[in-house]
């Protein structure tokens, strides 16, 4: 059985994409729940399961193979299963959604340092930065762009729920939880990722959570 290991599910936006990858396979899996920068982050990051990622989650064990960072857990998994599963099937939109989900993984930094993950708060709106109002006016670019070429089979963003989607739920979560204003359009795809069961699994268990971190329980000003 594959064994993922993960963060805080109210915090930890990189957890959320590999449990999402994970389940997205369809294969039975182990979930670890580690809570980060506790007492015992230090001392726990330097053992043998987490010594691969020097600490970082996710961490996936598929036997003695061990897959770190949530793009290499969808490529792991997609070899494992089937591309199709996690990719659209046509050459041109499959490019397409490839091209965004790398994207996501290596850009967009402005929206990650001032309005990180927190799936159990909602605060008002609040005056944007430059770099953070650019980083949101280009997802949502290319969410239309995704959206009106390759949309029509369904509410997400290449019609049917798959790796970009995946890569893209966390920053669903960041515009609710910052109150970001989005296109119409836009709106009506963030709900259909909130609404996916495995997003509100993922959410409700968030609200059980004993573990506060305070850095990430007030919005950046």
């Amino acid at each position: 059985m594959l064994k993922l290991i993960i963060g805080n599910k109210a915090y930890s936006s990189w957890s959320l994409r590999g449990w999402l990858a994970v389940k997205q396979s369809g294969l039975p899996f182990e979930e670890i729940t580690v809570p980060l920068f506790d007492a015992e982050w230090d001392r726990r990051r330097e053992g043998d399961e987490f010594a691969p990622s020097q600490g970082k989650v996710p961490i996936l064990w598929d036997g003695d193979t061990v897959v770190w960072d949530s793009l290499a857990i969808v490529d792991w998994l997609a070899d494992s299963v089937g591309r199709d599963r996690f990719w659209p099937k046509d050459d041109a939109a499959r490019a397409m959604a490839r091209s965004m989900a790398a994207e996501m993984h290596s850009s967009f930094a402005a929206l990650r340092r001032e309005h990180g993950m927190n799936v159990r708060r909602h605060y008002p709106p609040t005056q944007l930065t430059e770099e953070a109002t650019a980083d949101i006016t280009r997802v949502v670019g290319l969410w239309a762009e995704a959206r009106s070429r390759y949309g029509s089979g369904g509410p997400f963003l290449f019609g049917t729920f798959n790796a970009v989607d995946i890569m893209f739920a966390p920053v669903v979560t960041r515009f609710v939880t910052y109150s970001i204003p989005v296109p119409r359009f836009a709106q009506a795809y963030m709900e259909a990722v909130l609404n996916h069961p495995w997003m509100q699994e993922w959410i409700l268990a968030a609200q059980d959570e004993p573990w506060v971190i305070e850095k990430y329980e007030h919005p950046v000003t």
